[in-house]
């Protein structure tokens, strides 16, 4: 793992009224933590993808992502959902069971 401000972070956002993620956020060294740890407090998955970074910071923040990189974005965006359908069965699991105690 590279020193700690060469850190380097990017946030998308997804709305599916719209067609294509965008770059809402990117930051390094002590923006990247602060962008870190907002996705932490809010429950924002985060994946770790040196190379898509790279490219996405390079993006201007607020506009559409290029198409060469909708494939890229398509993978981390549906390993998000599924991750976020995963944690919304497991609590549901949890107050189930903790409701029939």
């Amino acid at each position: 793992m590279s020193e700690e401000k060469d850190k380097t972070a990017v946030a998308l956002e997804y709305d599916s009224k719209e067609a294509v993620p965008k770059v809402v956020a990117k930051g390094k060294g002590y923006l990247a933590e602060l962008i870190l740890e907002i996705a932490k407090k809010y429950g924002i998955p985060i994946k770790k993808d040196d190379k898509l970074v790279k490219e996405l910071y390079k993006l201007e923040l607020e506009k559409p992502i290029p198409s060469e990189l909708y494939q890229a974005v398509a993978v981390v965006l549906s390993w998000a959902f599924k991750l976020n359908q995963k944690l919304k069965e497991k609590v549901l699991k949890n107050l189930e069971e903790h409701h029939h105690k």
